[in-house]
């Protein structure tokens, strides 16, 4: 097939696309991107379930250790003044939590950098195509216009002017039917006007598909980094199917979605030898007929001037007519060719193939090391808390009430009321 200007899949595609596939059921799945398949959409949630796997793991194991640490602990002895044990297992682990957290900040960056610059060099490539397809679509309408002006008044102008001269008359009729035929088959040449789906709507929702990712993934890492890893892990894996080999998935679709031939279709996905341009046969038909145009305009200027003077202005607005027609021609000629759009097609899969799925991969290794930090942090907390000394609070000293015997003030027996104490007063019964 004909690999687009540029594009090969990656190493991370074919990794990717290497990685067993399984139902619901466990059943083996092939790895053809096929997502209107039910077998293949449960193995995408099934890549998704397994962060679920390791957030319920995670959860587990948190619950296990604080259970642990509140319930399981020997009671501490009254008035023991001997700080808890494990200070510096909490302070290494709150910054190896700080340093995982940090470093998943910065790969989580870069991904969503190489993510957002994949997004937009699509975009940036399907506009191009629709202003090409745009392009070919005016310039086919303006020389079909023009002709047709020329026909109901130049052409008719002549044909009454030159009506005493049969031989002249015929080959001014000859002009205007090969000038109907010239718009006849460059009608068929706007094969995109009509046609339901719009490159530039396409690119209208990617961007505002990115735009709300943003949101939306934020959202997911916030609340829960197991749900964004198995997000970003599903869609990387169904990417890495879809650009193993996406000329036949693009291919059907568009087909579907556009009712096109799959002659035309073909011709510009894949851009190759062994499959011809659709409309060479209009394009050829469409060039003999401008040559004989011109050649019959010739020998009208050079036969009829001399004997019809008055016949001299429609063939200058004729032959002006021609030269613009034959501009937007060579236009055609050079825009329906598939080097453009299939240039275009390959700009589009580079995008979401290597930066997208390059800025996906290390999102999702953002998610992983997000969740191990707050794994981390989260079992580290306890400890933490317990080794940050108690509040004195000075009010509560002068309430009247007992307190334990570490923070009574030197001399003064336990039990008994705070008389002496600086700042305090005795509150009459």
């Amino acid at each position: 097939m004909g690999a687009p200007p540029g594009y090969r899949p990656s190493a991370w595609v074919h990794l990717l696309h290497q990685l067993p596939r399984a139902d619901f059921q466990l059943r083996p799945v092939p790895s053809v991107f096929a997502p209107q398949e039910q077998e293949y959409q449960q193995a995408l949630l099934l890549v998704a379930a397994l962060a679920g796997l390791g957030l319920g793991l995670s959860l587990i194991f948190i619950a296990v250790y604080l259970i642990r640490f509140c319930c399981c602990r020997p009671p501490e002895p009254p008035g023991s003044k001997i700080p808890s044990p494990g200070g510096g297992c909490v302070t290494w682990s709150c910054i190896v939590a700080l340093l995982a957290g940090c470093t998943g900040i910065g790969i989580g960056f870069y991904g969503n950098s190489e993510t957002s610059d994949g997004v937009s060099q699509l975009s940036s490539a399907l506009l191009h195509a629709n202003h090409t397809l745009s392009t070919i679509d005016h310039l086919v309408l303006e020389t079909v216009e023009r002709l047709g002006e020329a026909v109901r008044t130049e052409l008719t102008t002549l044909e009454e002017v030159l009506e005493p001269r049969t031989e002249l008359v015929a080959a001014a009729r000859g002009a205007r039917r090969q000038a109907e035929a010239v718009a006849q088959q460059l009608q068929g040449l706007a094969f995109w006007q009509g046609v339901p789906l719009s490159p530039l709507q396409v690119a209208e929702d990617v961007s505002f598909v990115e735009e709300y990712r943003m949101t939306v993934m934020s959202l997911l890492v916030l609340v829960l980094s197991w749900g964004s890893m198995g997000l970003e892990a599903a869609t990387a894996v169904g990417l890495s199917d879809f650009c193993s080999n996406p000329d036949p998935y693009v291919l059907n679709l568009t087909q579907e979605e556009t009712g096109l031939s799959s002659d035309i279709l073909s011709y510009y996905f894949l851009c190759n030898q062994a499959v011809s341009n659709p409309f060479q046969q209009r394009l050829t038909l469409s060039q003999r007929a401008l040559a004989n145009i011109h050649s019959q305009l010739l020998g009208l200027e050079r036969e009829a001037v001399p004997q019809f003077p008055s016949a001299q202005k429609p063939l200058l607005s004729l032959e002006e007519t021609l030269n613009v027609t034959e501009g937007n021609f060579h236009q055609l000629v050079a825009l329906l060719h598939c080097r453009g759009l299939h240039k275009d097609y390959g700009a589009a899969l580079r995008g979401l193939c290597e930066d997208a799925l390059e800025g996906l991969l290390f999102l999702l290794l953002f998610s992983l090391l997000s969740a191990g930090a707050l794994a981390t942090a989260l079992c580290s907390l306890p400890r933490a808390w317990a080794l940050f000394p108690p509040s004195r609070n000075p009010s509560a000293l002068c309430s009247g009430s007992r307190l334990s015997e570490p923070l009574l003030p030197a001399g003064l027996e336990p039990g008994s009321p705070l008389r002496s104490f600086p700042g305090c007063r005795r509150r009459p019964h």
